[in-house]
């Protein structure tokens, strides 16, 4: 019987401190304490292009230089979403308790593809749109209240982006069914996303989703049976990323 109650003893202290623990939030590391703050991110990108035909995209191309037809009629132009993946570091500044600006510029290593599909299977190809860039985005965070160890928030703004190592006349010497289709150098594009803070003793976990879509046209018009029947590629993307702070 004295056991038992000791038992029972030790319980009721041990899940009083467990109780006590759940109501003291996590510091996360002071990344609130002070209105400007650092840290990086890693994360995982999706993206696609969406594509704008231009009038007779199906008829096939005439070679200016062979004088005849190198490719069949097409039946359809398509972008399919690849992965890709972002490094990059994060400058917030908090505005007041609810409101903050955030610069997250980041490293993005994603190809993109574009599927031509043609009377003649056999002609059928993917081209691949190679693509490392820095993306500069300034973003607006609107946050909720904080509950515990957990804050909510939304976010939205806009971001440059400038492609790096590729060159304008890589396919200069290849022949017309091999060229390859290029994106413009660089492009402004609109984001909007949401996220969470958890807050651990050490730092600060914010997992976060956004999407974002080019403004204008991010094709590099050139003369090929490639780049020829589109008018207009605008870049979609979905991007996931664990931002530590």
């Amino acid at each position: 019987m004295i056991i038992k109650r000791y038992l029972i003893a030790v319980l009721f202290v041990f899940c009083s401190k467990l109780l006590f623990a759940q109501h003291v939030p996590a510091w996360g590391g002071g990344a609130d304490q002070q209105d400007l703050s650092f840290g990086f991110s890693f994360g995982y990108v999706s993206s696609d292009f969406k594509i704008t035909k231009k009038p007779g995209w199906r008829t096939p191309y005439f070679d200016q230089e062979t004088h005849a037809n190198i490719t069949d009629s097409l039946n359809s132009i398509s972008s399919k979403s690849t992965p890709g993946f972002a490094i990059g570091f994060l400058t917030r500044y908090s505005l007041n308790e609810h409101v903050e600006v955030r610069v997250t510029p980041s490293l993005i290593f994603a190809d993109r593809t574009i599927s031509y599909a043609y009377r003649n299977p056999d002609q059928n190809q993917d081209k691949q749109v190679q693509s490392t860039s820095i993306d500069l985005p300034l973003s607006f965070k609107i946050k909720s209240d904080r509950l515990g160890d957990f804050r909510a928030y939304m976010l939205g703004g806009i971001k440059y982006t400038k492609a790096i190592g590729s060159k304008k006349n890589a396919d200069s010497n290849l022949d017309n069914l091999d060229k390859l289709v290029k994106n413009v150098g660089g492009f402004s594009s609109y984001e909007a996303g949401l996220g969470c803070d958890i807050y651990f003793e050490f730092f600060k976990l914010s997992p976060e989703i956004k999407i974002s879509n080019s403004f204008g046209n991010v094709l590099l018009p050139e003369t090929h049976p490639f780049s020829n029947p589109i008018s207009k590629l605008g870049l979609h993307t979905i991007q996931f990323s664990l931002f530590f702070e």
